[in-house]
């Protein structure tokens, strides 16, 4: 009977410290206090980050595409996450939200009630932003539409309808150091920040253990399509074989160096990466060619 009590006492005292562990972990108010954005740097941020490309609603084109009242949907293992809307409709969007507030949800994924968020947001890539990118950023945003669409609950079934267990996966996957380590040339660190951070590249590109998690050890080698439709290419430099003037062409133009062409979600990341300077496209590719190779 003592033993049982102490193996109760035990298991209560680790549940409690896993729950101090898995305790959304958002930024002091000091992380942007002294920070101004600016909407025109912001907008480039907005673009190499790919806003727009899941928020936008579904089908939407040309000016379209900045109404950011989300509906598109996101098939994983783990159930359908529906993008939210992040307009700036203070009531169904985020247009009451601080510049804390959208720090802390793209950079910790921590909403303003204080609650996780599910890793569909990419915030294990967005962790590597600076808070000035996000500053900018938040300048920017306060420029776009407001609409007033709700957003739709994502379809999960139990247990990750529960967003408890967020707190542990972030305790093993975020993080904001770089995948690819050292000292590269400034034009490689600049493309290492947008791929990794900005576009979050690794996202679709690098495989998941069972868990979720980017298996970073095969960073950019491929990866299963969440749809099931086919496999998500590596892109790693030895698999890949593209030269960085057949890169810079094809986040230019969505045209291969044998001239097929950009399909898919792939077509709306190279419409952002287009939208760049090319002095950014070029940076990009400096980096691809600094990846290990992975067959």
């Amino acid at each position: 009977m003592r033993l049982m009590r102490w193996l109760v006492v035990l298991g209560l005292v680790g549940a409690g410290g896993l729950y101090v562990l898995a305790r959304p972990n958002p930024l002091a108010a000091a992380a942007v206090a002294d920070l101004t954005g600016d909407a025109t740097r912001g907008e480039q941020v907005f673009w190499a980050s790919g806003c727009a490309s899941c928020h936008m609603a579904d089908g939407a084109k040309d000016a379209a595409q900045l109404v950011l009242s989300g509906g598109q949907k996101f098939p994983s293992d783990f159930g359908t996450f529906i993008a939210p809307n992040i307009s700036q409709d203070p009531e169904h969007g985020i247009g009451a939200w601080s510049q804390l507030d959208l720090a802390n949800a793209i950079t910790r994924g921590v909403s303003p009630e204080g609650e996780h968020y599910y890793p569909a947001l990419p915030y294990a890539s967005y962790a590597k932003m600076e808070m000035q990118d996000v500053a900018d950023l938040y300048a920017f945003m306060k420029t776009l539409p407001a609409d007033a669409t709700p957003s739709q609950p994502h379809e999960l079934g139990f247990p990750f309808s529960r967003r408890e267990a967020v707190g542990l996966w972030k305790l093993m996957f975020l993080s904001d150091d770089w995948t690819l380590a050292g000292n590269l040339t400034p034009t490689a660190a600049r493309g290492r920040y947008i791929t990794e951070a900005l576009a979050h590249c690794g996202e679709c590109h690098t495989p998941r253990n069972m868990l979720g998690g980017m298996d970073t050890a095969r960073w950019l080698g491929g990866a299963p399509n969440p749809s099931g439709d086919g496999r998500i290419p590596n892109i790693t430099p030895g698999k890949l074989g593209w030269t960085a003037p057949d890169i810079v062409q094809y986040l230019t133009t969505g045209f291969t160096p044998d001239y097929d062409s950009v399909g898919g979600h792939m077509v709306h990341v190279v419409e952002n990466m287009a939208r760049l300077p090319e002095s950014d496209r070029q940076a990009v590719a400096e980096y691809l060619l600094a990846v290990p190779n992975l067959e």
